[in-house]
């Protein structure tokens, strides 16, 4: 049910922070909801399904926002946390969020790029992961590219590209990618994530990246080096 538009009743208040119970019916039956809203509601709020929490092994409760905002998993699961009458197992949602960053480095007199392939994926891309409850989106991109590969990078200032996808059903990725500048080529891969890294040219990238959204990245990446005189 994730992204349909519902008509909810409002039971009454969960939270100060705009979180209120309600229900609706599909097909006869009653279904319990969420709703969060940064205004006050009334009797009957119109909204979009941005989650479905499941408690425990069945139980499960629809998250609808009666706003426009975009909220990814961390920021419902704050809203939720105090929550009492919520317990949350599994948090599916229509929103998420990923950060990462075309890694180079100068070797000799070519500038190399990381790429990986991660155990569920077919294809070779950027280091890049979820954002996490407190994080900016560049902590994110540090975070997950020190998990990921093991090396520290300085993330380079003014480059910043965003793509949204949906991957699989209606879920809605937006993945944000900056530059980051390695000094090193020693990479120490996430087993449980990564299953193979490697450092490429630029041309060579071209031709081994599938997704439209990262050939722009790469692109707009090398103009970047290019334009800024990165590696002189």
């Amino acid at each position: 049910m994730l992204g349909i538009k519902l008509a909810v009743t409002v039971l009454g208040t969960l939270s100060s922070s705009g979180v209120y119970s309600g229900y609706t019916y599909s097909q006869g039956k009653r279904i319990n909801v969420i709703v969060i809203s940064s205004r006050p509601v009334g009797e009957t709020v119109y909204g979009t399904v941005i989650a479905v929490a499941n408690e425990g092994t069945a139980y499960e409760k629809l998250v609808l926002s009666a706003s426009s905002d975009e909220l990814y998993e961390p920021q419902i699961r704050e809203l939720l946390t105090n929550v009492r009458s919520v317990r949350i197992d599994k948090l599916v949602c229509l929103y998420e969020k990923s950060c990462g960053a075309v890694i180079c480095t100068k070797d000799r007199n070519d500038v190399k790029i990381l790429l990986v392939k991660n155990h569920n994926g077919k294809y070779w891309s950027f280091p890049k992961g979820h954002v996490e409850k407190g994080e900016t989106e560049i902590d994110t991109a540090i975070r997950e590219i020190k998990e990921e590969t093991g090396l520290d990078v300085k993330l380079l200032r003014g480059f910043r590209e965003t793509g949204e996808y949906s991957p699989y059903g209606k879920i809605k990725k937006k993945v944000v990618f900056f530059i980051g500048v390695s000094s090193t080529k020693e990479v120490h891969i996430q087993q449980n994530e990564i299953d193979s890294a490697n450092w490429v040219t630029f041309s060579e990238a071209s031709g081994i990246c599938c997704y439209p959204n990262d050939l722009r990245v790469l692109d707009r990446a090398q103009e970047y080096l290019k334009v800024n005189k990165v590696f002189k």
